[in-house]
């Protein structure tokens, strides 16, 4: 399987200097440009710092199989390696993000420049909104491949190299859920110890062993029936399943994981279309499923459960259909955003915020060793779970294959999820990412008429067919 290259990234939050910093009083666009180039990378930019970097030369060979065993694995592991592949798969561009345009970042807006203002106090306010967006970027939780964890599988895996990038990118996902449900969306990784019981906590659950709830190890043994197994890659809809697998157990506390104390707070519904995915067809978010999912969360409870939606799609064969691609960067400014499991093909990403047409995300493919963060050290080093270089793709070529996140608190932020999706509807002229009903009778009923209904409109307008959905 490829995976996206990686390239350095600091766990610390980024000074605001740079090589044009010298000047930032005289020229405050200037200054903003240089702080964009110096977070915002592509990761092509290490080519030119390495024009060097695939030439050889001519030396003396003797065969030395323990050497060669030895470099073969540090090249599969190492930097070396993600260049490579970041230069076949051409996963980004040169240029850095625009310093002047709004930056959606899960639900939160950053307008970073004033629009054509070169006072000073245009430049403090752009040099603000920068800090924010990257103090915000550098505090989501960044799960990345590990090494050296306990054993796993027939083969006994004790890394995810190669293989979980998918894995890895929903539990980013995940974990950023259970970030908002006991932190809330404002929350930020502070500066000084001793952190949050609740920010810990997290971070031990997607520990790396079975005794941890949300490990890579529970993953692939609730993902089983879904065709995952350690070593073997997977789609976004398999993924979303494992997690909706794994979190029915938990709450259902079953023998066979009655060792995992902890569960997700908050229900998991899965998004599909009819036939639980497998006819294709627009998914529905159904308001009686949603009212049923938390009633067996709540036990029966007359409280409306906080609920975690996957929504996955197939928006296209080969790449993305276009005219998805608005509706896809707009759900980035919905206040419930928990962003989307995609990136290229066989090489998944977390996509956390959008700017223009680029899709910026968090890259899971670094390789870092296995730790185990103790649910009451209050002191840990967490830094292997940040990051603050901000890696972007053009936003038409991630893979059609994806899977939307969202985050409802309560009945009325359910409720606004609702209202926000269905007027995204009515401006997909036809095809929508997701729809929205009632109740999943009706809407069956209903978008079979409205599909009849488009189809001769269609005809009509000379598009027939060309927006038709993929299976699931």
């Amino acid at each position: 399987m490829t995976s996206l290259p990686e390239g350095a990234a600091d766990s610390k939050l980024p000074h605001s200097s740079s090589s044009a910093s010298n000047q930032a009083e005289s020229n405050s666009n200037s200054s903003t440009s240089s702080l964009f180039s110096s977070i915002f990378t592509s990761p092509f930019s290490i080519f030119e710092s390495n024009p060097n970097l695939f030439s050889t030369e001519k030396k003396d060979t003797k065969p030395r199989t323990n050497e060669w065993t030895k470099t073969i694995k540090r090249i599969m592991t190492g930097g070396a390696m993600r260049r490579i592949q970041e230069r076949i798969l051409g996963t980004g561009r040169i240029d850095t993000l625009s310093p002047s345009s709004e930056t959606w970042l899960l639900g939160v807006c950053y307008k970073v420049a004033a629009e054509e203002s070169s006072s000073s106090s245009a430049g403090d306010d752009a040099h603000n909104a920068f800090s924010a967006f990257v103090e915000d970027f550098s505090s989501r939780i960044w799960i990345t491949y590990r090494k050296g964890f306990e054993a796993m599988g027939e083969a006994r895996y004790t890394s995810d190299v190669n293989w979980g990038c998918m894995i890895r990118s929903s539990q980013m996902l995940v974990a950023q859920a259970l970030i908002f449900h006991y932190l809330g969306r404002s929350w930020m990784k502070p500066a000084e110890k001793p952190y949050n019981q609740n920010y810990i906590k997290i971070l031990h659950q997607f520990g790396d062993s079975e005794s941890h709830a949300f490990s890579i190890h529970n993953l692939v043994r609730a993902g089983k029936g879904y065709g995952l197994a350690a070593g073997s890659w997977l789609g976004p809809y398999a993924m979303c399943r494992a997690w909706e697998t794994l979190a029915r157990e938990n709450n259902e506390g079953e023998p066979e994981v009655e060792k995992r104390k902890e569960s997700l707070p908050f229900a998991v519904y899965v998004v599909s279309g009819d036939g639980d995915g497998e006819r294709g067809g627009a998914p529905v978010l159904c308001r009686d499923v949603a009212s049923r999912l938390s009633s067996e969360f709540s036990k029966g409870g007359a409280t409306w459960a906080p609920m975690l939606l996957l929504v996955p799609l197939v928006l296209g064969l080969d790449k993305v259909n276009p005219r998805y691609l608005p509706l896809l960067k707009e759900t980035f400014m919905f206040p419930q955003s928990l962003g989307i499991l995609g990136g290229k093909p066989g090489a998944s990403t977390y996509i956390v915020g959008v700017q223009d047409e680029k899709a910026l995300y968090l890259d899971p493919h670094e390789v870092q060793q296995a730790v185990d963060i103790e649910s009451d050290n209050l002191e840990a080093d967490t830094s292997s779970y940040h990051c603050s270089t901000v890696r972007h793709i053009p936003l038409d070529q991630i893979d059609p294959s994806l899977a939307i996140g969202f985050y409802c608190r309560d009945k009325d932020d359910f409720d606004d999820l609702c209202s926000r999706s269905s007027e995204l509807g009515e401006k997909a002229n036809g095809a929508p990412l997701f729809t929205v009903t009632d109740s999943l009778g009706a809407s069956s009923s209903n978008r079979f008429d409205d599909a009849f209904n488009l189809e001769q409109y269609s005809e009509c307008s000379g598009h027939a067919g060309e927006d038709e959905w993929q299976l699931l």
